[in-house]
């Protein structure tokens, strides 16, 4: 089996450059969409959030009240941006309700809308994960990776081993990755099945709205390698964020979260998340592009500072 392992740790104290967008860049992307239910949405998992967003606003609920919807695992490696290349998982449970942008700072106004939005992400270097959050508000931190590739069977198992899962209680530091993986699954291709172009743009066809709204970020002030930046009282929307490929194929994806040693998954929720079965269909968008625009940005209203 070949085997890969990112974990691109610089060294502690170095001053991290922002890499202005557009980002346009070259990936592999594994896309797993499900539907969260109102009843999930509205009891969602402490994992759905990383310890420093959940005991933050980003996490409460006057930034935004679950809603559900379209929801997506997404597991990419992307090869080529403007930080270097790095491994990415994104976790986002649905749609939350957020504060109306044309509002005034100073309204009084408490008109919401309602859009995706990215819970908890991991990602394996630095640069990237300060950039995420500075320019888009996107929660990032980091974890080391693993790719097994299994050459006689054609899946590929991914686990991702978190940095903040290492210690009990939380570790603010963030220095080192855990033993045990925050998620893992593996991937192969369902047989026979060309692969087509494709490309999340199409979504809006089917009424489906791919825009992502983040609220404010918190700092992390202790954070090894200064890392975990703070946004302030502003909240970004991405509505021109694209991910697309002429190579987008159908994979089975198992969620299977127990250990194959002791059988015992990690926690309740033995397929990593509430309601999702042990096989799922994906895409996996093989020599794509994921592109991420300015973004929108605007001031928390003042009826919720």
């Amino acid at each position: 089996m070949a085997s890969s392992s990112s974990d691109q740790k610089g060294p502690v104290g170095t001053a991290i450059a922002l890499s202005p967008p557009p980002w346009n860049t070259r990936a592999t992307m594994y896309l797993i969409a499900f539907w969260t239910s109102a009843k999930i949405a509205s009891d969602l998992p402490p994992k759905a959030f990383h310890p420093l967003e959940l005991q933050s606003s980003f996490a409460s609920p006057k930034f935004g009240n679950p809603t559900g919807g379209l929801s997506m695992i997404q597991l990419i490696r992307y090869h080529d941006t403007p930080v270097g290349p790095y491994d990415e998982m994104i976790l986002s449970p649905g749609s939350f309700e957020y504060p109306d942008p044309s509002s005034s700072p100073a309204s009084s106004s408490k008109t919401k809308k309602k859009a995706m939005r990215i819970t908890r992400i991991y990602v394996s270097q630095e640069k990237t994960c300060f950039n995420g959050r500075k320019l888009w508000n996107i929660p990032k931190h980091l974890a080391r990776f693993e790719w097994v590739d299994d050459p006689s069977s054609g899946a590929t198992t991914i686990k991702v081993y978190p940095h903040d899962t290492a210690a009990t209680p939380y570790d603010p530091k963030e220095s080192s990755p855990s033993d045990a993986p925050f998620f893992q699954c593996t991937l192969k291709a369902v047989p026979y099945l060309p692969s087509i172009p494709f490309s999340t743009s199409l979504l809006k066809t089917i009424g489906m709205d791919y825009t992502i709204v983040q609220p404010p970020l918190p700092e992390g002030t202790q954070a090894a390698s200064n890392e975990l930046p703070g946004t302030g009282d502003e909240w970004t929307r991405l509505s021109d964020f694209v991910q697309h490929s002429k190579q987008t194929s159908v994979v089975w994806a198992d969620l299977s979260q127990k250990d194959k040693s002791s059988g015992i998954a990690p926690d309740q929720y033995e397929n990593f998340w509430p309601g999702l079965g042990r096989w799922h269909l994906a895409l996996k968008m093989d020599n794509g592009q994921a592109d991420f625009g300015h973004g929108v940005k605007w001031t928390t209203p003042s009826y919720l500072l």
